[in-house]
């Protein structure tokens, strides 16, 4: 290496045909104004571009030695560009601006001399701080102020301007802090002075005079979406995952299964159920967890086939568990959360990337939803064949429950319609949306963004709907998975029919058909976030529709309802319980395993 290069400037350009010849030149010009002969080269980082600039690079650096041109065949993303450029610089210092030249260049030498020679490990322009002079309308300003307000109070960064594109580092110790460093794209400057001042090195901010270029705006993709949603990662990286040791671990994922426990008796009246159960066979309760022991094991095949599809392998018996534990989440996270946490699982243990680990959890929900309202119609079609339709909404509509249940029964059943509505429509769409060549998601993604974050986004979600209609339009998986679908469900109403005849209900075909419709529509019902675990939503809806179709009286059918609520809620808990300690995974360390983990998902969308 040509260690008489003492500074490495890198210019990250993406379609810089127009730019890119001048901002060479005026650099070059600026150099040389303050660094010896020799002692400093200037390389064009071009990331894949569509139009001239490689082009021009290349002859800019045949024309000038001191000029270099590294050329990435695919799209890295502009922190990608530049560490990719820097990896290849031969200078100890190393510094970068945008190609617009947005920056004064009468700044250049005080950035660079600030590593060269005053002893900082870092050096950054700022915008905001007192001394500069920034022209910056609203549009951009306001958002600007908002970021790093945010990465001020998340992150614990004393610097009040991160993503100004003028900066230098000192070579070893960048290249100690991008271990550290996951952003690929827009996120990497800040992510980089964040570990940096953790780190303990010497970050030196001062004003600039800056002039915005060009016709830039808000982006609702880049700006909220992957700004966001990175700092919020960054966060759990370096201020919640380091406090999580296995103590800790142990301690928190013992307190949300007691704080599940908890929950359960918001809904039930452990006195009341108590004397209920005095009434009904224990054995035959008992009984109930054992049928609905039996659908766990098919949930872990159906999500094998699923997998599979997408070009996944795993064992049943790992996934089960791995069900579990996304399960035991959702009773104690809000917005079915839990489905996150398989994610991470899969993504830790079985390398599945997060695109798919959502996208397998996505189809999975479309069979669910799709069973269920399925076994829901089978019973209303035979009940509208045997029953007048004044019988039917009498029966319905008439109910009064105990308890003041009433309400949410009839909640739960508009709650249920409209989901059972809104996955048949969903399913339809994936369907046909698998038969067709037109690129709907690239289009949507577009209308909202189009700063080139947006490719990233809209790879991510390509991704997810085509491993969805990846299953969808395979007629086999389809029939497979959907047949498991149909025995898993059918067990969980099978549960509710032993529950049924441990309270001494005689068991007639048309309760078993009440049956299978009070617990389908309580499942529909439970879908939507409304309450944690759905609870209240599956009790109403179940109560409702027994008390309306059957004999039975409203503080039994409740009763029922609640006990076999209860009994696969205490399934899916002691399930989780032994499958995390069985895993050696608790709901905490499920989201830790995965920071070790580099996002190849993120960096591959990049490169497309």
């Amino acid at each position: 290496m040509n260690r008489a290069v003492e500074v490495s400037v890198v210019l990250p350009a993406y379609n810089e045909a127009d730019t890119i010849e001048r901002t060479v030149e005026v650099t070059l010009a600026t150099l040389e104004e303050f660094l010896p002969a020799g002692a400093f080269e200037v390389i064009v980082a071009e990331d894949g571009c569509a139009d001239r600039t490689p082009e021009i690079a290349s002859r800019l650096a045949d024309e000038d030695e001191r000029v270099r041109h590294v050329h990435s065949d695919q799209r890295l993303g502009r922190g990608g560009a530049l560490e990719y450029a820097f990896r290849q610089a031969r200078g100890e210092t190393l510094a970068y601006f945008d190609t617009d030249l947005a920056t004064d260049m009468s700044h250049l030498e005080e950035l660079i001399e600030s590593v060269r020679s005053e002893g900082y490990e870092f050096a950054t322009g700022s915008r905001w701080i007192p001394g500069n002079t920034a022209d910056r309308p609203a549009k951009r300003g306001i958002p600007s102020r908002g970021f790093n307000v945010l990465v001020q109070l998340l992150l614990r960064s004393e610097l009040q301007d991160h993503q100004c594109g003028f900066k230098a580092f000192d070579r070893e110790v960048l290249f100690d802090v991008l271990e550290d460093v996951e952003d690929s794209h827009w996120f990497w400057d800040t992510e980089v002075l964040v570990h940096a001042q953790r780190a303990g090195y010497e970050v030196r901010e001062f004003p600039v005079e800056w002039t915005p270029k060009g016709d830039s705006k808000v982006d609702l993709v880049r700006d909220v979406f992957g700004m966001g949603s990175q700092i919020v990662r960054t966060f759990w990286q370096v201020s919640v995952s380091p406090r999580l040791d296995r103590r800790v671990n142990v301690a928190v994922g013992t307190g949300l299964v007691a704080l599940a426990l908890v929950l359960m008796t918001t809904y039930l009246d452990p006195g009341e159920v108590w004397a209920n159960m005095r009434q009904a066979d224990l054995l035959v309760v008992g009984a109930s967890v054992l049928v609905y022991l039996c659908s766990w094991p098919l949930r872990g095949t159906r999500y094998r086939d699923i997998l599979e599809r997408l070009g996944y392998r795993s064992d049943p018996a790992f996934l089960t568990g791995a069900i579990f534990i996304s399960q035991t989440g959702n009773l104690v996270f809000p917005a079915r959360l839990g489905d996150a946490v398989r994610a991470y699982v899969m993504k830790a243990r079985r390398s599945v990337p997060y695109p798919s680990g959502f996208a397998s959890l996505a189809i999975e929900r479309v069979f669910d939803l799709l069973t269920i309202a399925f076994l829901a119609g089978v019973v209303v079609l035979g009940m509208v064949v045997t029953m007048s339709p004044a019988e039917l909404q009498t029966a319905i509509a008439g109910t009064e429950l105990a308890g003041g249940q009433e309400q949410a029964g009839r909640t739960a059943m508009v709650v249920a319609a409209g989901v059972g509505a809104a996955a048949i429509a969903v399913t339809l769409g994936i369907v046909l949306s698998a038969r067709s060549d037109r690129n709907y998601v690239r289009g949507a993604v577009s209308r909202l963004s189009n700063d080139s974050y947006a490719d990233y986004v809209a790879g991510v979600i390509e991704r997810f709907a085509g491993d969805v209609q990846t299953v969808a339009s395979d007629r086999r998986a389809f029939a497979l998975v959907g047949t498991t679908s149909l025995l898993v469900w059918t067990i969980d109403v099978l549960t509710a029919v032993v529950v049924l005849a441990a309270f001494g209900v005689e068991l007639t075909p048309f309760l078993v058909g009440v049956a299978f419709f009070a617990v389908s529509v309580g499942n529909l019902a439970k879908v939507l976030p409304l309450t944690p675990a759905g609870l209240g939503l599956y009790e109403g809806a179940f109560a409702i529709i027994v008390v309306g179709l059957t004999p039975l009286s409203g503080p039994l059918a409740i009763s029922i309802a609640v006990v076999d609520h209860a009994v696969k809620n205490l399934v899916t808990l002691a399930g989780g319980l032994v499958s995390m300690a069985w895993l050696n995974v608790s709901l905490t360390t499920a989201v830790e395993e995965t920071e070790a983990i580099a996002d190849d998902e993120r960096t591959r969308a990049t490169r497309e």
